[in-house]
């Protein structure tokens, strides 16, 4: 498990944006290598909370990739734990997750698994948390009753079997989720801290998400940052040759 502390948001953000570039050019996409991971919580795929939205306005129509090379949940779907399922099988024909990158909320919990969640779940409809309710109201204009209250989500086992994942936390109120992803056991109430046991994880934080972590896990961990700085310096690029990507692997590994 790797612990990358920057400073601020907009540093810690950096850091992410640069190692995911880095890995995306080792991988080497064609269409045939492309996956997106998205969680729908049954909006109209216009809606401008929704997802689908989201990921088009936000990712999708900055970068080089064809609308048939995306695959989104959808939320809307007539029976969506066909949707679920079939979603399952889309990941296992595609060869699986080489990078997961997500976020968590203050309780702790990737992508919708709310605390509680199995750490052996898969892809399913799962009922949403009062926390995240409210977390969510700010989209609604702070009407609780137009968020959503159920979604589609990966589970922690579909993260699990994912090669990498990648998880970003920012930000004072995340430093106890921080603290127990880190700090203490694999507890299914705080689903972050399943990825303890994954073979390789990358947890990216600004200094105010460790406020809660012990002083001698910081200083570790920082001391450790001119060996992690090489994951994204320098910086890869595509038009590398295909024995210079090779050349370019990860220098070290957990």
């Amino acid at each position: 498990m790797k612990l990358i502390i920057l400073e601020n948001y907009a540093q810690a953000s950096e850091w992410a944006a640069k190692y995911i570039r880095n890995r995306i050019i080792q991988f080497n996409p064609g269409p045939y290598k492309y996956f997106t991971l998205g969680l729908p919580t049954g909006l109209p795929r216009d809606h401008l909370e929704s997802y689908h939205s989201f990921m088009w306005n936000n990712f999708f129509k900055h970068i080089d990739i064809s609308p048939e090379n995306t695959h989104i949940l959808d939320g809307n779907a007539t029976d969506l734990q066909a949707e679920c399922d079939a979603f399952e099988g889309k990941i296992k024909a595609a060869g699986g997750i080489e990078l997961f990158v997500g976020g968590i909320g203050p309780d702790g919990h990737i992508a919708f698994n709310e605390p509680g969640s199995s750490l052996v779940s898969r892809t399913r409809v799962k009922t949403l948390a009062m926390d995240t309710i409210l977390a969510n109201a700010r989209f609604f204009d702070g009407d609780l009753s137009k968020v959503p209250t159920m979604a589609l989500t990966v589970g922690v086992g579909t993260v699990m079997d994912a090669r990498e994942v990648m998880i970003l936390i920012t930000g004072a109120h995340k430093a106890f989720a921080l603290y127990k992803a880190i700090e203490e056991g694999v507890n299914h109430m705080w689903t972050v801290s399943a990825f303890q046991q994954h073979p390789s994880t990358v947890f990216v934080c600004d200094e105010d998400a460790t406020l809660e972590l012990k002083v001698k896990t910081v200083k570790y961990f920082k001391g450790l940052m001119l060996v992690h700085n090489k994951l994204v310096e320098p910086l890869y690029s595509m038009k590398e040759t295909g024995a210079e990507r090779r050349q370019s692997k990860k220098p070290y590994s957990d």
